[in-house]
């Protein structure tokens, strides 16, 4: 019994041993295949508009009314409630995120649009967010908002500036 119980010991050590090094190799291969990658130089550069922002939306695709839409801003409301509410708040002061109020006068409706539906592309490419991430030090999250519920945001944040 204690014959077959080292024999079994000894199995299992020779195949993990085995099976540890495979996965070196291949490791090694897919470190090495990732180094090969070349970047080109001569590739075109993003340039980012500070006004628009990165993504579908620009002035001639997005345009809001001279009034706020309160239907939009009610749907808006709950949203904030469900999504946003509890990292940021409608006045100035900052929680995780910074507060909310004054953000329309800060940035377009287009800019805005633009982060809540590709978030993380604006992240990596706005200055302002980058700066505001090392000051609140949490990444922001992509909150996979639709078409109109991003539209929604903005006639929140437009109808939270007007009553402030």
């Amino acid at each position: 019994m204690k014959k077959l119980l080292y024999l079994s010991i000894a199995t299992f050590f020779v195949i993990a041993c085995t099976n540890n090094s495979v996965n070196n190799e291949s490791t090694s291969n897919a470190d090495s295949a990732a180094n090969d990658i070349t970047v080109d130089a001569e590739a075109p550069q993003v340039e980012y508009d500070h006004k628009v922002g990165m993504g579908k939306y620009n002035e001639e695709n997005f345009k809001v009314s001279a009034t706020v839409d309160q239907e939009l801003a009610k749907k808006g409301s709950v949203i904030y409630s469900a999504k946003c509410q509890s990292c940021h708040k409608i006045t100035n002061e900052q929680l995780v995120g910074p507060g909310f109020k004054g953000v329309t006068e800060r940035r377009t409706p287009v800019w805005i649009m633009n982060f809540l539906t590709n978030t993380d592309e604006m992240i990596d490419l706005d200055p302002g967010l980058q700066e505001q991430l090392e000051v609140c030090m949490v990444r922001m999250p992509d909150q996979a908002l639709t078409e109109i519920d991003a539209h929604s945001m903005v006639e929140f944040f437009r109808n939270n500036d007007a009553n402030r």
